[in-house]
């Protein structure tokens, strides 16, 4: 067990009535890497369908590789298994077992950020993988009426030229893009490197978001402000260290797609009582709840909300996080009205029987 996971948190008991509430809660997910999807299982399956050779033989040798001392752990085995990732039936196939388990969570809008550089060093074409990608995103809005898009997120701790060379290849994939992000290891790899990367994805007419702040200094949430232009933080847990950042965050209306169990997970937080999004809360910063990299972390978006309600959060404050991920999503206009009717309409039947 990572020592993390230690009952370090004391845990309330919440109704099983609680419980199912918070998983048919219509809600978004707005940070969620879609590799950060591929479940050991799924990993084994792609890498027998694509003669990829891995260093575990079995289910249970892969699965005690998921212990994690800090982002850079995680990345090191997170990376390893993208390699098994070949084809856009497997990008495809990987999506829609993420939608499967995001529709039984409430999820009815998801933006979902993917890693096109790690991909290219892989060997992929960058179509095959947007393409399994949307196919995926398709075949999912079909089945589970999810509505969402893609983020190309920019690896921060690759090559500039590597960041450039893949706003090139988007440039004529703009219309499939929902925006461009900025992820991976943080500290090191400030926002400022990256500036007219994204300004060149804004002359494209994509929407901007950063990761910043999650173990990077709260400067480097003002750097993805002030550079980037990101109109909603990543994680963002280090924002709290400075006054100044967090008031700017509550007057200019930028939310915080926050990540219990990945900040718990990887040493950001040693105890999710310790995650500041109370602290947010308090102060007027709009924040999120969201799942990161689940199959990673121990849990989608469901469990993260029940962590959450497990620590003292009550169904409304729950419920205020679900409004705002629809609230601050990239969703159009008549797609947002649409969800926040369809969540005003859950939360008045609730009420009545929890």
């Amino acid at each position: 067990m990572n020592k993390s996971d230690a009952a370090t948190t004391p845990v309330a008991n919440i109704s099983a009535a609680t419980r199912q509430a918070l998983l048919a809660m219509p809600k978004a997910e707005l940070h969620l890497h879609i590799e950060g999807t591929l479940e050991p299982e799924l990993a084994l399956e792609l890498a027998r369908r694509n003669d990829v050779q891995l260093p575990w033989d079995s289910l249970d040798d892969l699965r005690s590789q998921y212990s994690f001392e800090n982002l850079q752990s995680f990345l090191d085995l997170y990376y390893q298994l993208m390699a098994v990732l070949r084809t856009a039936d497997d990008f495809c196939d990987l999506m829609l077992a993420y939608l499967a388990r995001a529709s039984a969570d409430g999820v009815r809008h998801a933006e979902i950020f993917f890693d096109p550089q790690v991909h290219l060093d892989n060997g992929l074409d960058f179509d095959t993988v947007v393409d399994g990608l949307l196919e995926g995103l398709r075949l999912g809005g079909e089945r589970y009426g999810i509505s969402g898009g893609l983020i190309l997120s920019i690896v921060r701790d690759k090559p500039i030229e590597s960041a450039q060379h893949v706003i090139d290849l988007a440039e004529r994939r703009a219309h499939d893009l929902l925006g461009i992000g900025l992820d991976s290891a943080e500290v090191g790899y400030p926002p400022s490197l990256f500036e007219e990367c994204f300004s060149r994805a804004r002359a494209m007419g994509l929407h901007c978001v950063a990761h910043a702040g999650e173990e990077g200094p709260a400067d480097y949430v003002e750097q993805a402000l002030d550079l980037l232009h990101a109109e909603r933080i990543d994680h963002g847990v280090h924002a709290i260290d400075s006054d100044e950042i967090t008031a700017r965050l509550a007057y200019d209306r930028i939310a915080l797609t926050m990540c219990p169990l990945s900040n718990r997970r990887l040493q950001v937080i040693s105890d999710l009582r310790d995650l500041p999004i109370r602290r947010f809360l308090d102060r007027g910063v709009a924040a999120t709840v969201n799942s990161d990299d689940p199959a990673y972390f121990g849990g989608y978006i469901g469990a993260n909300y029940q962590a959450l309600a497990e620590i003292g959060f009550s169904l409304d404050e729950l419920c205020g996080f679900a409004k705002n991920s629809i609230s601050y999503s990239f969703a159009d206009e008549e797609r947002k009205h649409q969800l926040l009717s369809e969540f005003a309409e859950w939360k008045q039947n609730t009420a009545e029987n929890v």
